[in-house]
């Protein structure tokens, strides 16, 4: 009985053993090969073979595919690289600077502004007869995705100075006026610069279109110098690109491009508004005036 009863338990117990040897000694196999030859078996078990991952060379192309069209849409509806190709609006921009042009807030209806430097497209005449760069093909691919600065040959770039509904004036060798207010342009008018070589004025803006001039006066056709032209001189809103708002290259040029604070004074806009407010009150004083004259005339002939 005795006999039996240890016999019993060393069984199970060489068992334990066994299993422990088995562990401890036996084949060196990791999980991840153990993972391995289970996922193996599991594609044979499938008739599939595991999926290998796609070369770089074979996903290279889509990756510059995709970089291409979103530089399109950046272009497009964002921002867009332009560059300066005259000295009109030194100091503020140099020839070769790179501005970068805000295209995004015109989609929401936004319109130029007094002060705002703006790219806007010829509206018909003013670079007639100028030299313009002719690009070559690459050149032009890189533009047109917006890769390099436009290749756009009929744009220009110049200073908002009056808007829609605003009279603007200058006397020859004095300050520019605008709804009565003279501006010191001098925290960015060319050194040496004057405001106006020449006198014009008093113009009206029509409503939707601006009148424009570049920083540096002595050498910028701008709205002072196509009054002979469709519009006076006044470019409509629907031709601007958009407003500059950072020089972009060189690095060393780096900067925003605010509006000068001239432009923020509360008196300008209410001078733009004192025209109509005229406007309407005679208009509402004719009635009365017309009524007083003719009971004057009954009383005449009655007599």
């Amino acid at each position: 009985m005795a006999v039996g009863a240890r016999s019993g338990h060393d069984e199970p117990e060489k068992r334990a053993d066994e299993a422990i040897g088995d562990d401890v000694t036996g084949d060196d196999v990791t999980d991840d090969e153990r993972a391995h030859d289970d996922d193996g078996a599991a594609a044979g078990r499938s008739g599939r073979s595991p999926k290998k991952p796609r070369s770089f060379w074979k996903e290279l192309p889509l990756l510059i595919g995709i970089a291409l069209v979103l530089a399109l849409l950046i272009k497009t509806f964002l921002v867009q690289a332009f560059s300066i190709p005259s000295e009109s609006m030194m100091n503020t921009l140099q020839r070769g600077d790179r501005v970068l042009v805000d295209k995004l807030t015109p989609w929401f209806g936004s319109e130029p502004e007094r002060g705002e430097v703006v790219v806007f497209h010829d509206p018909g005449g003013w670079l007639e007869g100028q030299e313009t760069p002719e690009p070559n093909v690459v050149q032009k691919f890189l533009s047109f995705i917006g890769l390099m600065p436009s290749a756009e040959e009929k744009d220009l770039i110049k200073r908002v100075i009056a808007v829609g509904g605003d009279t603007v004036s200058c006397k020859e060798g004095g300050k520019v006026v605008l709804n009565g207010v003279a501006l010191d342009e001098t925290s960015y008018l060319y050194p040496g610069s004057v405001p106006c070589q020449d006198s014009f004025g008093p113009i009206k803006v029509p409503e939707g279109r601006i009148w424009v001039m570049g920083d540096n006066r002595q050498n910028s056709l701008d709205s002072r110098f196509h009054q002979q032209l469709p519009g006076g001189g006044t470019v409509a809103n629907d031709q601007v690109v958009g407003r500059a708002v950072v020089i972009a290259w060189p690095v060393t040029r780096w900067a925003t491009l605010p509006v000068p604070d001239i432009f923020d004074q509360p008196g300008l806009n209410k001078a733009a508004a004192a025209a109509p407010l005229g406007a309407a009150s005679l208009a509402a004083a004719l009635p009365l005036v017309l009524w007083r004259r003719k009971k004057r005339t009954a009383g005449h002939t009655a007599e």
